[in-house]
């Protein structure tokens, strides 16, 4: 089936497109882009609904007018936690691959911590098979460091590399062995993958449960400092100075974390970093209350870190936004706070949140772009995040105008648990395409 789109700015940093154009879709992958006046040759219908976009769905063809709106590549999720195997009362392949579409996303990298863990080959061919036969969109599935996440020996990376993993992470735990994570980062160079990074020195954190500071002194629970995230970076970084091997910070947090991870750039330390949505968003206010779904790890921190996050971001010391979608069980999170498991459901509103940093002149729309797209696919060192001809047709058209509420009891995903809740976001995918497959919104 060919699909057409029509009048829409397309955007692609991979490519250096920023214009209004045209793109053929063909059989599942991109055809043709046109810019301008320069035009597919397609039949096509007058687009008299212009909230579906879709015409002549009857037909062997699609024209879709995006005229006035945004036409992307599909975005790369390179942190996302689908739970299955193993904990499919908080989310499923299914589920959360579907709000994957809903906001945008194409491809979703899932983290390990599963039950079992994703540790071994039978798991990785598992979680592969399960989003070829009900994912809505592509699933490239991360490996564990070590075996079980318990820090204590190292996973068979090699045959899990071959069976299809794109990274290592213990991610919800760090690994606290050093040399343990030294020879994850030597293997790091021998299959050319990047080992990421939950930095997080778990004697400093141990039982907090928020932001350490005068909020946490207040509500009577026990702070997180800042500090347990920073040294845990400032030795990863270390270590991968003296490996040379692939190193991609987690979930940045804070201040501190921002200027060391910017120093070793600077010193030529192969370094990556991501940062999610809800730490350039809120702060540690949005827990007072013991407010559960604004607990996540590593904690929501102050107004000087959001600052020096979004400066992270517009500088390029923070090359991804990522949305470490962490979906949890309404029940879990209505436990008192102490109790209730960290995380929060990112998906259906990261690139709302997002595009607030283009309102408020923090990244372009070309940069924000990038770092949901071709940036993440490169780290993972994926085929995607592109609209090159012959590369899958992962497309989103977005409308920058296009004003919604986040209700999460119309979330796609079974977890219901942001902080975001009765917010306003301007900015929403309204067509996703995946491999040609058509998902209106």
């Amino acid at each position: 089936m060919k699909v057409l789109i029509k009048n829409g700015r397309i955007i692609d940093p991979s490519q250096g497109i920023d214009g209004v154009g045209d793109i053929l879709i063909e059989d599942g992958k991109i055809k043709e882009i046109r810019m301008q006046d320069a035009r597919c040759k397609m039949q096509d219908k007058k687009i008299k609904n212009r909230e579906s976009c879709i015409v002549n769905r009857e037909s062997n063809s699609n024209a879709i007018d995006a005229k006035g709106v945004l036409v992307l590549p599909g975005l790369v999720d390179m942190h996302t936690h689908l739970r299955e195997p193993g904990f499919e009362y908080k989310e499923t392949i299914k589920t959360g691959t579907l709000a994957a579409v809903r906001g945008g996303f194409t491809t979703v990298c899932a983290m390990p911590n599963t039950n079992p863990v994703n540790d071994n080959s039978s798991v990785t061919d598992l979680i592969i098979r399960k989003a070829i036969q009900e994912g809505a969109c592509t699933v490239y599935p991360i490996g564990a460091i070590t075996k079980g996440q318990k820090g204590e020996e190292l996973a068979e990376m090699g045959i899990m590399h071959s069976e299809g993993c794109v990274a290592f992470s213990d991610d919800g735990r760090p690994v606290m062995n050093s040399l343990i994570m030294r020879r994850a980062l030597e293997y790091s160079k021998t299959f050319n993958v990047p080992i990421i990074s939950h930095c997080e020195d778990i004697g400093l954190s141990e039982g907090g449960v928020m932001n350490e500071g005068l909020l946490s002194l207040t509500l009577g629970l026990k702070g997180i400092p800042s500090e347990a995230e920073e040294i845990i970076i400032s030795r990863d970084i270390a270590l991968a100075g003296l490996t040379g091997g692939r190193l991609h910070i987690a979930h940045v947090s804070t201040e501190g974390s921002v200027r060391i991870i910017r120093d070793a750039k600077e010193r030529g330390i192969n370094v990556t970093a991501e940062t999610c949505p809800h730490y350039f968003s809120i702060t540690e206010a949005a827990v007072e209350g013991y407010n559960t779904n604004a607990k996540v790890n590593p904690p929501l921190r102050t107004a000087k870190d959001v600052d020096a996050i979004k400066q992270g971001l517009k500088d390029g010391t923070i090359d991804v936004i990522a949305t470490d979608h962490a979906p949890h069980h309404r029940d879990e999170k209505l436990r008192e706070f102490d109790q209730s498991p960290s995380g929060i459901s990112g998906l259906e509103t990261a690139l709302g949140l997002s595009l607030k940093l283009v309102e408020e002149g923090i990244l372009t729309m070309n940069q924000l772009i990038e770092k949901m797209t071709i940036s993440p696919a490169k780290i993972m060192g994926i085929n995607k995040g592109t609209l090159k001809n012959g590369s899958d047709a992962d497309v989103i058209i977005v409308n920058p105008d296009k004003e919604f509420k986040v209700e999460s009891e119309k979330f796609a995903s079974k977890g219901k648990n942001t902080p975001f809740e009765g917010w306003v976001l301007k900015g929403a995918a309204v067509i996703t395409i995946c491999k040609g497959k058509i998902y209106e919104q």
